[in-house]
């Protein structure tokens, strides 16, 4: 898969303070990734530079396998955490002014935000002001002007803020329908659970610095904690010995299973265990799976641990 968006050794210093350090980084074409890390660790940055709002000090950053330019700038959506509509203009009005920047012809503009404003049902606002909305309906909007000229590229700074489950639902299912289409999609969120269930790839910045990069589940392998979830018929934990060099970390039995988490210490592989399982007069197996980390456990874990100093 070939390369829409690179950083090479993005460095940015704001008097005193360094907002990146050196971040490289890569992301495909036709993925969804999510941009990860603490507050004022330099997503922010980073998504302004991308967005060319603001220059880095020094590094470059390539769209498509080209030095990123203005012209650049039609081929990506930005969708801000700090939402910028003028609050005294009428939707449409504003819409319509906005389609114009991004280099679409008003009668091109015109027919996407019809077919746009029917999919959302929010037809009855073009003649309201920003400032007679709510704050789920101007997002509405937002996110309306940000995807309205097909762009290749959707940068979304915490998109689903603000959003009722029922509209958070509604907006999640557009931007799935969206990469379908072709759309790559960088989120940058502190909702983990997004992450989870949308991302491919993810990036963690820290203290100005990239310090985790890669596809989730390779990601999710490298920070296993090497523990095994096994489903067994209901029976007295208490009573297992484990074999050596296993732990039971914690139990939980019902009517109809026991549950136990078991700390591989060694890392030995599922092998010692299962042979042991299989062993045992009157158990009855299951399942047994190895238990990978959530991004939100990876993610407090790295943050802990990194100690750069910026």
């Amino acid at each position: 898969m070939s390369i829409l968006l690179e950083t090479h050794n993005i460095s940015k210093k704001y008097g005193n303070h360094q907002a990146l350090s050196e971040v490289s980084l890569q992301v495909e074409k036709g993925t969804i990734f999510g941009l990860l890390g603490p507050n004022g660790a330099g997503k922010t940055t980073l998504i302004r530079i991308i967005n060319q709002i603001i220059s880095p000090d020094s590094g470059t950053v390539y769209f498509d396998g080209e030095p990123l330019s203005p012209n650049h700038q039609f081929r990506i959506g930005y969708l801000p955490e700090e939402r910028g509509l003028y609050r005294s203009m009428k939707v449409g009005e504003q819409a319509l002014y906005l389609s114009g920047l991004k280099g679409m012809p008003t009668t091109e503009a015109k027919k996407a935000l019809r077919y746009w404003f029917e999919r959302l049902d929010i037809t009855d606002w073009w003649d309201k002001k920003v400032e007679e909305l709510s704050k789920g309906m101007s997002q509405k909007v937002q996110f309306v002007i940000t995807v309205l000229h097909k762009p290749e590229l959707l940068i979304l700074d915490e998109p689903f803020s603000g959003f009722d489950p029922l509209n958070e639902g509604i907006i999640r299912d557009e931007l799935l329908e969206l990469h379908r289409q072709g759309a790559t999609i960088i989120f940058s969120t502190h909702r983990m659970d997004t992450v989870e269930e949308l991302c491919q790839d993810i990036a963690m910045i820290d203290r100005s610095r990239l310090v985790l990069s890669g596809p989730l589940h390779y990601i999710k392998r490298q920070n296993a904690l090497h523990q095994w979830e096994v489903v067994l018929d209901p029976v007295n934990a208490n009573t297992l010995t484990l074999p050596d060099d296993f732990q039971l970390i914690s139990h939980f039995t019902t009517e109809h299973s026991t549950r136990l988490l078991v700390q591989d210490i060694r890392n030995q592989g599922i092998n010692p265990l299962l042979q042991w399982l299989v062993a045992q007069p009157g158990l009855q197996l299951h399942s047994i799976r190895e238990v990978l980390p959530a991004v939100k456990d990876i993610f407090i874990n790295v943050a802990k641990n990194n100690t750069s100093a910026v």
